[in-house]
Protein backbone atom coordinates (compact mmCIF):
# COMPACT_ATOMS: atom_id res chain seq x y z
CA UNK A 1 0.00 0.00 0.00
CA UNK A 2 2.88 2.33 0.81
CA UNK A 3 4.38 1.94 -2.66
CA UNK A 4 1.05 2.70 -4.33
CA UNK A 5 0.66 5.81 -2.20
CA UNK A 6 4.14 7.00 -3.16
CA UNK A 7 3.26 6.48 -6.81
CA UNK A 8 0.27 8.77 -6.24
CA UNK A 9 2.56 11.33 -4.62
CA UNK A 10 4.80 11.30 -7.69
CA UNK A 11 1.81 11.48 -10.03
CA UNK A 12 0.35 14.47 -8.15
CA UNK A 13 3.67 16.28 -8.20
CA UNK A 14 4.08 15.87 -11.96
CA UNK A 15 0.44 16.87 -12.46
CA UNK A 16 1.08 20.10 -10.55
CA UNK A 17 4.07 20.80 -12.79
CA UNK A 18 1.90 20.24 -15.86
CA UNK A 19 -0.74 22.64 -14.52
CA UNK A 20 1.98 25.22 -13.91
CA UNK A 21 3.32 24.84 -17.46
CA UNK A 22 -0.14 25.25 -18.97
CA UNK A 23 -0.81 28.53 -17.15
CA UNK A 24 0.89 30.27 -14.24
CA UNK A 25 -2.24 32.30 -13.44
CA UNK A 26 -4.32 29.13 -13.13
CA UNK A 27 -1.63 27.68 -10.88
CA UNK A 28 -1.67 30.80 -8.68
CA UNK A 29 -5.45 30.65 -8.41
CA UNK A 30 -5.26 27.06 -7.20
CA UNK A 31 -2.74 28.18 -4.57
CA UNK A 32 -4.99 31.07 -3.58
CA UNK A 33 -7.88 28.66 -3.11
CA UNK A 34 -5.85 26.59 -0.64
CA UNK A 35 -5.26 29.46 1.78
CA UNK A 36 -8.82 30.68 1.35
CA UNK A 37 -10.07 27.20 2.25
CA UNK A 38 -7.82 27.34 5.31
CA UNK A 39 -9.38 30.73 6.01
CA UNK A 40 -12.79 29.05 6.18
CA UNK A 41 -11.31 26.63 8.70
CA UNK A 42 -9.85 29.47 10.77
CA UNK A 43 -13.20 31.26 10.90
CA UNK A 44 -15.12 28.13 11.89
CA UNK A 45 -12.49 27.18 14.47
CA UNK A 46 -12.23 30.52 16.23
CA UNK A 47 -15.92 31.34 16.16
CA UNK A 48 -16.67 27.92 17.65
CA UNK A 49 -13.82 28.06 20.14
CA UNK A 50 -14.64 31.61 21.22
CA UNK A 51 -17.90 30.53 22.87
CA UNK A 52 -15.95 28.17 25.13
CA UNK A 53 -13.06 30.62 25.56
CA UNK A 54 -15.29 33.44 26.82
CA UNK A 55 -16.94 31.02 29.26
CA UNK A 56 -13.51 29.96 30.55
CA UNK A 57 -14.04 26.39 29.38
CA UNK A 58 -11.08 24.03 28.77
CA UNK A 59 -12.92 22.86 25.65
CA UNK A 60 -12.06 26.03 23.71
CA UNK A 61 -8.95 24.64 22.03
CA UNK A 62 -10.24 21.07 21.40
CA UNK A 63 -13.42 22.40 19.78
CA UNK A 64 -11.44 24.82 17.65
CA UNK A 65 -9.12 22.01 16.58
CA UNK A 66 -11.94 19.70 15.62
CA UNK A 67 -13.85 22.30 13.59
CA UNK A 68 -10.67 23.57 11.89
CA UNK A 69 -10.49 20.18 10.17
CA UNK A 70 -12.99 21.41 7.57
CA UNK A 71 -10.00 23.11 5.90
CA UNK A 72 -8.19 19.91 4.91
CA UNK A 73 -11.37 18.41 3.43
CA UNK A 74 -11.86 21.51 1.28
CA UNK A 75 -8.23 21.42 0.11
CA UNK A 76 -8.14 17.70 -0.61
CA UNK A 77 -11.41 17.66 -2.55
CA UNK A 78 -11.52 21.23 -3.81
CA UNK A 79 -8.59 21.16 -6.25
CA UNK A 80 -6.41 23.57 -4.25
CA UNK A 81 -2.61 23.70 -4.04
CA UNK A 82 -1.03 24.02 -0.58
CA UNK A 83 2.63 24.92 -0.08
CA UNK A 84 3.21 22.62 2.88
CA UNK A 85 2.00 19.54 1.03
CA UNK A 86 4.10 20.46 -1.99
CA UNK A 87 7.28 20.32 0.11
CA UNK A 88 6.69 16.56 0.33
CA UNK A 89 5.37 15.90 -3.17
CA UNK A 90 7.99 17.83 -5.12
CA UNK A 91 10.92 16.70 -2.96
CA UNK A 92 9.98 13.09 -3.53
CA UNK A 93 9.63 13.64 -7.31
CA UNK A 94 13.00 15.42 -7.42
CA UNK A 95 14.79 12.67 -5.50
CA UNK A 96 13.27 10.20 -7.94
CA UNK A 97 14.73 12.35 -10.74
CA UNK A 98 11.31 12.99 -12.23
CA UNK A 99 11.57 16.74 -11.59
CA UNK A 100 14.54 19.12 -11.42
CA UNK A 101 15.32 21.04 -8.24
CA UNK A 102 15.04 24.27 -10.24
CA UNK A 103 11.43 23.39 -11.04
CA UNK A 104 10.81 22.42 -7.41
CA UNK A 105 12.02 25.84 -6.24
CA UNK A 106 9.88 27.59 -8.84
CA UNK A 107 6.74 25.66 -7.91
CA UNK A 108 7.28 26.21 -4.20
CA UNK A 109 7.74 29.93 -4.77
CA UNK A 110 4.60 30.33 -6.86
CA UNK A 111 2.54 28.24 -4.44
CA UNK A 112 3.75 30.22 -1.43
CA UNK A 113 3.00 33.53 -3.13
CA UNK A 114 -0.43 32.29 -4.18
CA UNK A 115 -1.14 31.15 -0.62
CA UNK A 116 -0.21 34.63 0.67
CA UNK A 117 -2.47 36.37 -1.85
CA UNK A 118 -5.35 34.04 -1.01
CA UNK A 119 -4.93 34.67 2.73
CA UNK A 120 -5.02 38.45 2.22
CA UNK A 121 -8.04 38.35 -0.08
CA UNK A 122 -9.94 36.10 2.31
CA UNK A 123 -9.19 38.44 5.21
CA UNK A 124 -10.59 41.35 3.20
CA UNK A 125 -13.76 39.36 2.52
CA UNK A 126 -14.11 38.57 6.23
CA UNK A 127 -13.67 42.25 7.08
CA UNK A 128 -16.63 43.14 4.88
CA UNK A 129 -18.85 40.64 6.75
CA UNK A 130 -18.39 42.17 10.19
CA UNK A 131 -18.33 38.68 11.71
CA UNK A 132 -15.45 39.51 14.05
CA UNK A 133 -16.54 42.97 15.20
CA UNK A 134 -17.69 41.64 18.58
CA UNK A 135 -14.79 41.69 21.11
CA UNK A 136 -16.12 38.47 22.64
CA UNK A 137 -15.71 36.74 19.28
CA UNK A 138 -12.25 38.05 18.35
CA UNK A 139 -10.60 37.81 21.79
CA UNK A 140 -9.79 34.11 21.32
CA UNK A 141 -8.25 34.73 17.90
CA UNK A 142 -6.15 37.66 19.15
CA UNK A 143 -4.91 35.69 22.16
CA UNK A 144 -3.59 32.98 19.84
CA UNK A 145 -1.95 35.42 17.41
CA UNK A 146 -0.21 37.25 20.26
CA UNK A 147 1.30 33.97 21.44
CA UNK A 148 2.44 33.10 17.92
CA UNK A 149 4.23 36.44 17.58
CA UNK A 150 6.06 36.23 20.91
CA UNK A 151 7.00 32.56 21.39
CA UNK A 152 10.74 31.74 21.06
CA UNK A 153 11.86 31.43 17.44
CA UNK A 154 13.61 28.10 18.02
CA UNK A 155 10.43 26.61 19.49
CA UNK A 156 8.37 27.86 16.55
CA UNK A 157 10.87 26.22 14.17
CA UNK A 158 10.68 22.77 15.75
CA UNK A 159 6.91 22.95 16.17
CA UNK A 160 6.75 23.67 12.44
CA UNK A 161 8.81 20.59 11.61
CA UNK A 162 6.45 18.37 13.60
CA UNK A 163 3.45 20.16 12.13
CA UNK A 164 4.20 19.52 8.50
CA UNK A 165 5.35 16.00 9.17
CA UNK A 166 1.88 15.34 10.60
CA UNK A 167 0.01 17.36 7.96
CA UNK A 168 1.77 15.55 5.11
CA UNK A 169 0.81 12.28 6.76
CA UNK A 170 -2.78 13.55 6.77
CA UNK A 171 -2.65 13.61 2.97
CA UNK A 172 -0.40 10.55 2.55
CA UNK A 173 -2.09 7.93 4.76
CA UNK A 174 -5.58 8.33 3.21
CA UNK A 175 -4.12 7.65 -0.24
CA UNK A 176 -4.19 3.94 0.60
CA UNK A 177 -7.86 4.06 1.57
CA UNK A 178 -10.68 3.40 -0.88
CA UNK A 179 -13.71 5.00 0.76
CA UNK A 180 -14.01 8.79 0.87
CA UNK A 181 -15.59 8.70 4.32
CA UNK A 182 -12.58 6.81 5.70
CA UNK A 183 -10.21 9.26 4.02
CA UNK A 184 -12.03 12.25 5.48
CA UNK A 185 -12.13 10.72 8.95
CA UNK A 186 -8.38 10.08 8.86
CA UNK A 187 -7.68 13.62 7.67
CA UNK A 188 -9.82 15.10 10.42
CA UNK A 189 -7.98 13.10 13.10
CA UNK A 190 -4.54 14.12 11.80
CA UNK A 191 -5.48 17.80 11.61
CA UNK A 192 -7.03 17.69 15.07
CA UNK A 193 -3.75 16.18 16.29
CA UNK A 194 -1.72 19.02 14.75
CA UNK A 195 -4.03 21.73 16.09
CA UNK A 196 -4.42 20.41 19.64
CA UNK A 197 -0.67 19.79 19.92
CA UNK A 198 0.08 23.45 19.29
CA UNK A 199 2.25 22.91 16.23
CA UNK A 200 2.90 25.70 13.72
CA UNK A 201 1.62 25.73 10.12
CA UNK A 202 2.87 28.61 7.97
CA UNK A 203 -0.18 28.94 5.73
CA UNK A 204 -2.68 28.58 8.58
CA UNK A 205 -0.69 31.25 10.41
CA UNK A 206 -0.82 33.52 7.34
CA UNK A 207 -4.59 33.27 7.30
CA UNK A 208 -4.92 33.81 11.05
CA UNK A 209 -2.62 36.84 11.01
CA UNK A 210 -4.34 38.32 7.95
CA UNK A 211 -7.75 38.05 9.60
CA UNK A 212 -6.39 39.50 12.85
CA UNK A 213 -4.95 42.48 10.93
CA UNK A 214 -8.35 43.56 9.61
CA UNK A 215 -10.03 43.44 13.02
CA UNK A 216 -10.85 46.71 14.75
CA UNK A 217 -8.08 46.25 17.27
CA UNK A 218 -5.12 48.53 16.43
CA UNK A 219 -1.74 47.25 17.56
CA UNK A 220 -2.93 43.74 18.39
CA UNK A 221 -0.99 42.34 15.42
CA UNK A 222 2.06 43.87 13.75
CA UNK A 223 4.08 43.08 10.63
CA UNK A 224 7.30 42.56 12.59
CA UNK A 225 5.66 39.90 14.74
CA UNK A 226 4.15 38.20 11.70
CA UNK A 227 7.51 38.01 9.91
CA UNK A 228 9.18 36.82 13.12
CA UNK A 229 6.76 33.90 13.13
CA UNK A 230 6.53 33.04 9.44
CA UNK A 231 10.27 32.80 8.69
CA UNK A 232 11.11 30.02 11.19
CA UNK A 233 7.73 28.34 10.71
CA UNK A 234 8.12 28.22 6.92
CA UNK A 235 11.65 26.84 7.27
CA UNK A 236 10.44 24.21 9.73
CA UNK A 237 7.54 23.23 7.49
CA UNK A 238 9.93 22.73 4.57
CA UNK A 239 12.13 20.40 6.63
CA UNK A 240 9.13 18.51 7.98
CA UNK A 241 7.73 17.89 4.50
CA UNK A 242 10.91 17.45 2.47
CA UNK A 243 13.17 15.58 4.90
CA UNK A 244 10.86 13.71 7.29
CA UNK A 245 8.49 12.76 4.48
CA UNK A 246 10.12 13.04 1.06
CA UNK A 247 13.64 11.85 1.90
CA UNK A 248 12.68 9.32 4.56
CA UNK A 249 9.97 7.59 2.51
CA UNK A 250 12.20 7.51 -0.55
CA UNK A 251 15.03 5.92 1.43
CA UNK A 252 13.01 3.25 3.25
CA UNK A 253 11.19 2.23 0.05
CA UNK A 254 14.02 2.55 -2.44
CA UNK A 255 14.69 -1.23 -2.71
CA UNK A 256 11.07 -1.79 -3.76
CA UNK A 257 10.63 1.02 -6.27
CA UNK A 258 10.51 0.43 -10.04
CA UNK A 259 10.56 -3.35 -9.57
Amino acid sequence: MEIQSLEQVEYLSLKKEKIFNTGKIRYLIRAMLASMFIGFGVIVAFRTGSYFYVAGSPWAYPMAGFTFSVAIILIAYGGADLFTGDTFYHTYAAIRRKMSWAVVTKLWTYTYIGNIIGAVLFAVLIFTTGLFNDPEINSFLLTITDKKMTDPVSELFFRAILCNWLICMAFFVPMSMKEDIAKMAAMVLFVFGFFISGYEHSIANMCTFAIALVLDNPGAVNIEGIVRNLIPVTAGNIIGGSIFMGVVYYYINRPFMDK
